[in-house]
């Protein structure tokens, strides 16, 4: 990769948002700058300070330790489909992983966790001073600051609950940036799923997702005031505690009765949405082969959106096959495109590309979110409804782009190990 390649990336990401933003006048390019360099310090200092490193790493191996207890618990319930010894004799090279039975349910170990961590005051704490550093280095409000620093950990629908009350008082601007956040990171529960997909794909996986989620947050604050500029004053408001617990148990359960519903939306989800990647490769299997391939829906997507990886950092030669991964996170979901990714064969990609895709990767951008957020932020804030209908599409947008602005930085700072 060409060190121009990244900085031309990253001038033609920020380039993107201006011509399409609502307001070019009132772009503040002071902000601008301020948010490439939080985002830039941010990650420097979580991929290259030694101390943090080696506190990410244990993080990194606390979490492969949950996928071993998880995986107690689906040999028990589900047998030798749950990961047991098989009771047979397997063929040569045969795959035994299953996605449902031994990776996907970390979702309720890490949901009831989390709740558990909620009724301590762990995450509470953790998120105020996020929430502080992120007003006092970006200039966000009190409301958008805590959402934001809560986006780090909580889902698209879970961190706007922490500031449901000012919810109808947030500016558009405000709001877009609130559903920008949604559409541009990921969750704890979900991280914890990436990491178990990519598990010996790449080195200290979950050290890299745990940093795609916390620069992408500065990405879409910058990325998201670009599109629609903030030109009202900001919206003052604190963490509102939205769960009620009445012990450790009581939030245990209640978490782990909420991954229920996210659980089989996840399966759900993935077996459509294959199906209908099969269904239309085979329709388009009717177009002759084009230089002795044939026509699929992977590869309309590599070719569209080749140039695009090109300038995140990718090499030429890659990135076709990266364009295809991001196409098919943005048109179906990220799960899907990390699995493809996870069985791409080592020769596929290099460890560099690799490394800037999982950044690329790592967010709920994708049309199915669309749903999520108009319904999820609709109950909540049903006087902001036709707004919220309004700005999806662009949410999705700029929750790509920030993603796509993560990668880039990721393969700028690996000039430094070179």
């Amino acid at each position: 990769m060409s060190f121009v390649q990244g900085i031309l990336g990253i001038f033609f990401l920020m380039t993107c948002c201006w011509i399409f933003s609502e307001n070019r006048k009132k772009v503040c390019f002071k902000q601008i700058i301020i948010g490439l360099s939080v985002q830039i310090a941010l990650a420097f200092v979580l991929t290259e300070v030694p101390f943090v490193q080696s506190i990410f790493f244990k993080l990194g191996d606390a979490i492969m330790e949950l996928k071993d207890a998880t995986l107690k618990g689906t040999s028990f319930v589900f047998g030798y489909i749950g990961a047991v010894d098989q009771p047979f004799h397997m063929k040569e090279n045969a795959n035994t992983f299953s996605l449902t039975f031994q990776a996907l349910p970390m979702v309720f170990v890490v949901s009831a966790l989390s709740m558990l961590f909620f009724y301590w005051g762990i995450l509470p704490a953790i998120v105020k001073g996020f929430s502080w550093a992120l007003k006092r280095s970006m200039n966000v409000g009190g409301a958008l600051g805590v959402c934001a620093a809560a986006k780090v950990f909580l889902g698209q629908t879970e961190a706007p609950l922490l500031i449901r009350p000012y919810l109808k008082d947030l500016s558009k601007s405000e709001l877009f940036t609130v559903m920008t956040l949604g559409m541009a990171t990921t969750s704890g529960t979900i991280m914890a799923l990436y990491a178990a997909i990519l598990d010996g794909v790449i080195p200290n996986v979950l050290a890299h997702i745990l940093t795609a989620s916390l620069i992408s947050v500065p990405a879409a604050l910058t990325i998201s005031r670009i599109l629609i500029p903030q030109t009202d004053d900001h919206t003052d408001g604190n963490l509102v505690m939205p769960y009620k617990f009445r012990n450790s148990m009581d939030a245990i359960s209640q978490g782990t009765s909420d991954a229920i519903k996210l659980f089989i939306n996840i399966v759900a989800m993935l077996i459509v949405f294959v199906a209908l990647v099969a269904l239309l490769n085979k329709i388009l299997g009717v177009i002759p082969d084009i230089y002795g391939e044939p026509v699929s829906l992977e590869r309309i997507l590599g070719v569209i959106i080749a140039p695009f990886t090109w300038l995140m950092g990718v090499h030429w030669d890659e990135a076709k096959i990266a364009g295809s991964l991001l196409g098919t996170k943005t048109v179906l979901n990220e799960i899907y495109a990390f699995q493809q990714l996870a069985e791409l064969s080592k020769n596929a990609l290099s460890d560099h590309t690799r490394t800037i895709m999982i950044y690329a990767l790592c967010g709920f951008a994708n049309l199915s979110s669309l749903g999520i957020q108009i319904g999820g932020l609709g109950v909540l804030a049903p006087e902001r409804r036709e707004d919220i209908i309004e700005l999806g599409f662009k949410a999705v947008l700029a929750g790509s782009l920030s993603t796509m602005l993560s990668g880039t930085i990721m393969g700028l700072l690996a000039y430094l190990h070179l």
